[in-house]
């Protein structure tokens, strides 16, 4: 919620003041009248008339005044775009190369820790739950591309050597991409070990399943067994 305060020589004037700062409409406020104001007696003892406004953020103006107000107390210059369909947020920061690899981080650890925060806001009294997703350059999906890639080379070679690879750790949401790249695969198995922020994903072969001998069926049964090219 926004409440702003508003002095003018009437109500009307004080509350237009007030619509024009929040750029919205009557209907879309809550209006208090804290002073009528006074003429006085030619101008002497005149006092303005005062009013509070509150209005309510939709989830989208939630995420945007949020972010606006984190990258203005950083010095970083972009520009926030954003979308709001289906109880879902759609936030695309745009800005130069410079200003915007300020917001991803390392390896997105930085766009992570702003979505995070930003949907903490946004769900803030709402009754469900509003899914918010914020990207920039289209990082997040360049960065499934390789962990998709990184995945089945992995894969790959664990199914040559049968030893199991553990990866560097990752957010939740990378982890979740590397096992759905690898849950149809029969030769192989995903699980995570470790405890966040250091959480890690295993890639390992189902010994149970295959048996001693699959090395040999892997090199006959490549395309069958989805590892060709990799």
């Amino acid at each position: 919620m926004i409440i702003i305060e508003k002095s003018g020589k009437t109500i009307d004037e004080a509350v237009n003041e007030a619509l024009n700062e929040l750029g919205t409409t009557r209907e879309n406020v809550e209006i208090e009248v804290i002073s009528e104001g006074k003429r006085g007696i030619l101008g002497i003892g005149a006092e303005d008339a005062k009013v509070r406004v509150k209005m309510e953020l939709t989830p989208l103006q939630k995420s945007e005044k949020y972010l606006k107000e984190v990258m203005e107390s950083f010095g970083i210059n972009v520009e926030i775009k954003g979308t709001y369909e289906d109880e879902s947020v759609k936030v695309e920061i745009v800005g130069d190369s410079e200003e915007v690899g300020k917001v991803i981080g390392r390896r997105g650890d930085t766009l992570d820790a702003l979505q995070y925060l930003t949907s903490l806001v946004v769900n803030k009294g709402e009754e469900n739950y509003i899914r918010v997703t914020i990207d920039t350059e289209n990082y997040r999906g360049k960065r499934e591309e390789t962990l998709i890639k990184l995945a089945k080379r992995t894969a790959g070679i664990v199914a040559r050597t049968r030893k199991s690879i553990t990866l560097e750790p990752m957010n939740p949401n990378e982890r979740r991409i590397i096992h759905s790249a690898l849950q149809e695969y029969r030769n192989v198995t995903t699980y995570s070990t470790g405890k966040d922020p250091h959480r890690c994903i295993v890639i390992t072969t189902k010994k149970k399943e295959y048996g001693e001998d699959y090395v040999s069926k892997y090199r006959y049964n490549r395309k069958e067994n989805e590892i060709a090219g990799v």
